[in-house]
């Protein structure tokens, strides 16, 4: 692992853009490597062309993040944190249970959708068995809040009548992510397989309804289903 570069040896010029404004190119460093990591994976991806494409050096990245794999790290935890402050703006407090629970598959479903790298980035960790994501407190700190909010919305519903008892929130969480992530994942090769584009505007929002509509009645009881 490469060691970070201290601030002695930065040019002029990264010392003063570091100054100015070092959470802003931080961030930025953070977005380009995103988009990088996603397209060519951990091993394909190069500082020099994120350095090319960012507000920032070389020398700069190794004084952010220390090495590639630092980078690597910050980037997947700012891709995790994106999506766990979206759900957090929801406001479902007020909700009912089914229209909480509806609102959060739909939100996780358009998240999944706009945002192509963060599936590609999961996709690269698991991989590498999540070795780097291992390395982090930050985002298993932020996952916490994903089961927490499924775990009020359907203690409500149970303490209402309306979902089965007996569901695991983690299994509820894992249904929804596996039918959003999915939709990402796999859209190029289903689109090529069968002839058809599943990711056109009218096929997207068929699937979303059907995303929707499954995880409810997963999580309905039987008897609540005509409710729907």
């Amino acid at each position: 692992m490469r060691a970070p570069v201290s601030t002695s040896s930065l040019k002029p010029k990264d010392v003063g853009a570091r100054t100015q404004d070092p959470e802003g190119t931080r961030q930025n460093i953070i977005e380009v490597a995103a988009q990088e990591f996603a397209l060519n994976g951990l091993s394909g991806a190069r500082i020099d062309e994120i350095a090319a494409k960012t507000r920032s050096s070389k020398r700069m990245i190794y004084y952010y993040f220390g090495s590639k794999e630092g980078l690597y790290v910050s980037a997947l935890e700012n891709a995790y944190r994106q999506v766990r402050e979206g759900e957090a703006k929801l406001d479902i407090e007020g909700l009912s249970p089914l229209d909480a629970l509806k609102r959060l598959v739909e939100f996780t479903f358009d998240h999944h959708h706009r945002h192509e790298e963060f599936i590609r980035m999961v996709m690269i960790e698991n991989i590498h068995h999540a070795e780097f994501l291992e390395r982090s407190s930050v985002i298993r700190d932020l996952n916490v809040t994903a089961i927490g909010n499924i775990e009020s919305i359907y203690a409500k519903g149970l303490a209402e009548g309306l979902f089965r008892a007996g569901l695991d929130p983690l299994e509820i969480h894992w249904q929804v992510s596996a039918l959003c992530f999915f939709n990402v994942s796999n859209r190029a090769t289903f689109s090529k397989i069968f002839g058809k584009d599943v990711g056109s505007p009218s096929y997207q929002e068929s699937l979303r309804r059907q995303t929707v509509d499954m995880v409810v009645r997963f999580v309905l009881r039987a008897d609540r289903l005509s409710e729907l």
